[in-house]
């Protein structure tokens, strides 16, 4: 067994390496990073995800949305293109065309709620467990946050967009979560932002606090135009800054990489979350989360989940030194999640 388990690990840290060597930064327009959905970078997320559980067949997951698109493009009124590609190009070319920032704005606004409608109509399985692989939603036709979120940003960008992803760290509600949550986050071209949450009946959602990049990670809470779903500013986390929605953009490729390798860490069968716990599950989820933090060593939350994982396999000496890690991040991007804050005052002496 323990040779099983050494090549699985090989095969993970050949999988990492290659994707480090892809992950130098590229920046869309507006400080964006840029995957366009079946750009170069898009084309490598897709990849990955095929590569890590079996043959790589990209292809497939564009062929299986080429389908989807052609069942469901009744669901957007007035709708004449037959292919998702010329339905992107079109849209494209309205954008391009229209110069006044409000008339954009607001035409954006109803590209990406036509977006929001075909995502969840294409891909209609919603599964924390496999939906974070590209694979799964050929296999399964199941998508998950992060996931759809990636999918939307890229088609957004493909759109000619000033699209990214951010993690939610306060829910709808106001309620705390550990980056336990994935949206799009559009810039708009009257100088506002939106959130698309494909996990939420409506296209638009006013999440309360969100994790993102500034100058560098950041938690910040936005500020919603009165009744509206339109944020004006954003105030850094518990505090009364303003920042403007110039300076906050969509989390970096390094990150976005790290948080596929997250979520295979997390959801390994046998491992942190999909019990019964075994050995060789929690080395799973130990080697694909050592990959993401690895990959994005700022990620906090890989950081932290790694500290878990050591935890339930008896590494003490480890579990301390990522949760002491995690710590750190955390109050150095303005915000430790209570979950942290345990953790981390279990290992002080």
């Amino acid at each position: 067994m323990s040779g099983k388990i050494s090549g699985f690990i090989v095969r993970l840290m050949t999988i990492a390496i290659g994707m480090l060597l892809i992950c130098a930064p590229v920046w869309a327009e507006g400080g964006e990073p840029a995957y366009p959905y079946h750009g170069v970078q898009f084309d490598k997320f897709v990849d990955q995800s095929f590569a890590y559980s079996g043959p790589s067949e990209p292809k497939r997951f564009y062929d299986w949305m080429d389908r989807a698109y052609r069942e469901t493009r009744s669901r957007i009124p007035g709708n004449k293109s037959l292919l998702l590609g010329d339905f992107l190009a079109s849209r494209r070319a309205l954008l391009t065309a229209t110069k006044d920032p409000a008339k954009k704005s607001a035409t954006e606004i109803e590209v990406s709620a036509n977006v929001h409608k075909l995502i969840k109509a294409m891909i209609p399985r919603f599964s924390l467990d496999r939906g974070f692989e590209f694979r799964n939603v050929v296999k399964y036709g199941e998508r998950q946050c992060f996931l759809q979120s990636v999918l939307i940003a890229g088609m957004l960008q493909r759109m000619g967009m000033n699209a990214g992803v951010a993690m939610v760290y306060r829910n709808i509600t106001g309620q705390p979560t550990n980056n336990g949550h994935a949206i799009t986050l559009l810039k708009l071209p009257d100088g506002k932002s939106i959130i698309v949450d494909a996990s939420e009946p409506e296209p638009f959602a006013r999440h309360q606090g969100l994790f993102v990049r500034t100058r560098g990670y950041q938690y910040v809470d936005p500020v919603y135009v009165k009744k509206s779903d339109m944020i004006s500013f954003y105030r850094a986390s518990g505090r009364i800054e303003k920042i403007n929605t110039d300076r906050v953009h969509g989390l970096d490729l390094a990150f976005l990489d790290s948080q596929f390798w997250f979520y295979r860490g997390e959801r390994a069968k046998g491992g942190l979350i999909l019990l019964p716990r075994t050995k060789e599950g929690l080395e799973a989820s130990a080697a694909a989360l050592r990959t993401s933090v690895k990959l994005c060593p700022a990620n906090p939350l890989s950081v932290y989940t790694l500290g878990r994982v050591y935890q339930a396999q008896g590494k003490s000496a480890g579990a301390a030194k990522m949760f002491t890690k995690a710590y750190a991040l955390y109050a150095r991007f303005g915000w430790v999640p209570d979950g942290a804050k345990e953790c981390f005052a279990s290992v002080q002496h």
